[in-house]
């Protein structure tokens, strides 16, 4: 099986391989954003507005554990595709057994660490006197669970790296599975609140958490974790973080931007602005999901023929990929702008006052989207081809050099208008930066293209 796939990457035409790994990993990605879209949904409907705006107030501090996870697999997965690449499978399960260890040490860290200043960050990420129950009553279960959900979702980000996108895709929508029924069960049949919410998504997690270590066991594999490969040794360790760090800062900084947002949110517009910021973010959460589900699908392609020296088929991949997400976020773009109220009701009915801010934060927080998919698509590829240090740079470009001192100054002088205009401008100045960026790679590429075939570049550590 796996020599199939390594032919696959190698050989099979760019366009098709990119069809074969995207839809895999969107209907894969999309059932994972669909269960979390549900979680809100199923909360705003049956436990109302300050139901929303509680766990609205704990998703930065998700986001800031997931960032943890990308660390690992991100890093793994991008390491595990170059090895492949240069053909040194040792390697690879090297890097994979190496991945396992430093996620479950991360997890009981974030777990400990978690609960000895839970308070604290409820407070700084804005839990109110209406909100603060149902903030704390979700965090309790999630902080119990960060060991289940990194290591299903950092290790299931290598069985894409390894080519097998489609088995990926059966992890996701197994974990789905199980955790919509269970919102339904525990939420509005058994009245467990925000904490049936919470533990329907940890249970969903353990189950996906099983699926891929039986898999990195079993026939299907392409890196097989070996018991010799399990520890840690600090080359690889470090070579992991390297990359990983990128996407860590990206998600670090994404959940300091969302406790900004919070505490602007509240003090100029109060809880219901913070529940219409949760609904804005799970439709932004869904395109930008899309565009992920494209990322997943050339980061293989990439990651491999860059380690291959095939530089004709990274420029290939790469140009697929950015005109996809660009089409996506495109179109996205139409649908929202056109029909924002329909969108905000699907979430919370029944407070008019809260449907008239998400209306008008959706279409001026998500003003220029367009924009948004090449720079996800950048940032990428430079993941994938070892190059940390620009998509660092392209990670904190956004978010923490431009959006963080936007949101210091335009709420003040503009009100909650300032708030939801901080995005576009940030999104805006990004992209042209952005695009400089990315058309001097683009050149080099093409210049690297043109040599004579190499020998493949070495697994670097």
């Amino acid at each position: 099986m796996h020599k199939q796939n390594i032919i696959e990457l190698n050989t099979y035409p760019v366009r098709g391989l990119m069809w074969r790994y995207f839809w895999p990993s969107f209907i894969g990605i999309m059932a994972n954003s669909l269960y979390n879209i549900v979680d809100r949904i199923f909360i705003g409907q049956a436990l109302g507005a300050e139901a929303l705006s509680g766990v609205t107030i704990v998703f930065p501090i998700m986001i800031i554990m997931t960032a943890f996870g990308m660390l690992v697999g991100v890093g793994a997965s991008a390491r595990i595709s170059l090895a492949l690449g240069g053909n040194d499978m040792e390697k690879a399960q090297k890097i994979l057994g190496n991945a396992i260890v430093l996620v479950v040490l991360l997890s009981f860290g974030i777990s400990v660490f978690g609960f000895l200043i839970k308070q604290p960050m409820l407070r700084f990420f804005g839990a109110s006197e209406a909100t603060s129950q149902y903030a704390n009553d979700y965090l309790n279960y999630i902080l119990l669970g960060a060991v289940l959900h990194h290591l299903g979702f950092s290790l299931n980000g290598i069985i894409r790296a390894e080519g097998n996108a489609r088995i990926a895709m059966y992890s996701m929508l197994i974990s789905a599975g199980v955790n919509i029924p269970l919102d339904a069960l525990f939420i509005l049949h058994w009245n467990m609140g925000v904490k049936g919410a919470a533990l329907a998504t940890i249970l969903s997690m353990a189950v996906l958490s099983v699926w891929v270590l039986i898999h990195f066991r079993g026939r299907r594999c392409v890196v097989r974790l070996e018991k010799r490969h399990i520890g840690l040794q600090s080359e690889i360790v470090l070579s992991i973080l390297a990359i990983g760090i990128s996407p860590f800062l990206m998600q670090t900084a994404n959940s300091v931007v969302q406790g900004l947002l919070t505490l602007n949110l509240i003090k100029f517009g109060g809880d219901l602005a913070v529940g219409a910021m949760g609904i804005i973010g799970s439709v932004g959460f869904i395109v930008i999901t899309c565009i992920i589900a494209i990322n997943m699908a050339s980061q293989p392609i990439i990651g491999y023929n860059y380690g291959a020296r095939k530089f004709h088929r990274v420029k290939e991949a790469l140009k697929i990929a950015i005109v996809s997400a660009t089409l996506v976020s495109m179109a996205s773009w139409i649908i929202i702008q056109a029909v924002p109220e329909l969108i905000v009701k699907a979430f919370v009915s029944g407070n008019p006052e809260m449907v008239s801010i998400g209306v008008q934060g959706m279409r001026l927080f998500l003003l220029v989207l367009p924009v948004i998919g090449f720079q996800v698509v950048a940032g990428n590829y430079f993941q994938s081809v070892g190059k940390a240090s620009t998509a660092v740079f392209l990670t904190l470009l956004r978010q923490v050099i431009i959006l963080i001192p936007l949101l210091l100054v335009l709420p003040p002088l503009m009100g909650l208008t300032g708030v939801w205009l901080a995005a576009p401008f940030a999104d805006s100045i990004a992209a042209f930066i952005c695009a400089f960026i990315l058309t001097l790679e683009w050149k080099n590429i093409s210049r690297l293209a043109g040599t004579p075939r190499q020998e493949p570049i070495p697994s670097q550590g």
